[in-house]
């Protein structure tokens, strides 16, 4: 309610709480979700996946300026207003999980997602959250431009399988589309999807990158689509669902194990033994 007004977040109509139930009334998203109409596209181009990226950055942009980070930014949440397929009908939608920081206070942020796979230290830092969603804007940029997802291979393979691939950061930008494609959609995604928080490209850097700047002149040849839409749709599931199983999530040893606190215990050692 707070955040509808923007012409790209969906608008929250009205609430009923009928005590067991709340239902939330919106307005209707007629052009169902945005992978499902560019996967059953016949023409889709580069030039149109970065026009795509930059309405959704924009309207990111404008959330992490008003202290809101999505955190939940699928594909399935964010959808198009009509039929029209124009950038300008896409609507950001489901802020069940969102994160308003209470600015000033210096709060630290709920860690998510991406943080299963960076060090307790990273997470320890004001801001890290707002990383997440460039993150989920990268792996649907990946999926535009390729065809396929970047870290899950079909809807079988396993949350161990792709949770070792994401945080490893590896994902191939070579064969297929990626033969013709412009360099410069690599070079964001390799800041988009930087396995390193920090080193991740912010909303507000992906707006400056030439990549979404000139987009005018990037090639306007229709890309390749290797796999099914239902099979795209389901590695895209199975990444997500990886992601939010507590189950896979890497198991931090104490702190007494890291190498740090082993050298400083030994300088401590030392230091009583002079």
């Amino acid at each position: 309610m707070r955040y509808g007004q923007h012409p790209n977040i969906i608008t929250l109509k009205d609430v009923y709480d009928e005590g067991r139930y709340v239902y939330l009334v919106t307005e209707l998203m007629k052009g169902g979700e945005l992978l499902d109409r560019i996967l059953r596209q016949k023409f889709f181009s580069e030039r149109e996946a970065s026009a795509v990226l930059y309405t959704i950055t924009k309207t990111v942009d404008y959330l992490h300026c008003q202290g809101v980070v999505h955190r939940d930014l699928k594909p399935s949440n964010i959808l198009y207003m009509d039929d029209s397929g124009n950038p300008d009908s896409i609507r950001i939608c489901d802020f069940g999980f969102a994160k308003q920081l209470r600015g000033g206070n210096g709060l630290l942020l709920t860690p998510c997602y991406t943080a299963n796979f960076v060090a307790p230290e990273v997470l320890m830092r004001q801001g890290y959250d707002a990383a997440c969603d460039i993150w989920s804007l990268g792996v649907l940029l990946y999926t535009m431009l390729a065809g396929y997802t970047p870290f899950a291979n079909g809807p079988n393979d396993t949350p161990e399988e792709i949770l070792l691939r994401i945080g490893s950061g590896n994902f191939s930008l070579t064969g297929g589309n990626w033969d013709t494609v412009s360099d410069s959609s690599k070079d964001l995604l390799s800041h988009m999807l930087h396995v390193d928080p920090h080193q991740r490209y912010t909303a507000e850097q992906v707006l400056k990158h030439s990549w979404i700047t000139c987009r005018d002149t990037l090639p306007h040849f229709q890309l390749t689509r290797h796999d099914a839409p239902h099979l795209v749709k389901g590695a895209m599931a199975a990444t997500y669902s990886a992601l939010s199983q507590k189950t896979s999530q890497p198991v931090l040893e104490p702190v007494a194990a890291s190498s740090l606190a082993q050298r400083r215990s030994m300088k401590k050692l030392t230091s009583t033994d002079m």
